[in-house]
């Protein structure tokens, strides 16, 4: 079930990270690729247009692994996955819903993304 777009505030534990998009928030998902399994996030994907990075570009963190094309991001301070770039869309940014205000991750319909076959 598609939501209704609206606008929404994200930020890392710390708050040193923060950025705003517009999104529908579902469909919501997990990956299965062996960091998001790890990670186990709650994600929704945004159009680069929808995403705005506010403060903290400098506290961000890249992970790249295998073929490098994928762009995960990281707080320094905190250490918390705010958001990254993925391998198969490299036009959206990948969100992780847990850092949006007002938004109870737990409460989506979640699915899973077969990252782990890709």
């Amino acid at each position: 079930m598609q939501g209704k777009m609206a606008a929404y505030r994200g930020r890392c534990h710390c708050g040193k990270v923060q950025f705003e998009i517009q999104s529908a928030l579902e469909p919501a998902k997990r990956c299965n690729c062996s960091l998001c399994i790890r990670k186990g996030a709650v994600m929704t994907r945004v159009p680069a247009d929808k995403f705005k990075l506010v403060a903290g570009e400098d506290c961000l963190a890249l992970y790249q692994f295998n073929t490098r094309v994928a762009k995960h991001y990281f707080c320094k301070v905190c250490g918390i996955y705010p958001f990254h770039r993925p391998r198969t869309a490299s036009e959206f940014y990948t969100i992780n819903v847990g850092c949006l205000e007002g938004v109870n991750a737990l409460e989506l319909e979640v699915g899973v993304s077969d990252g782990k076959s890709r």
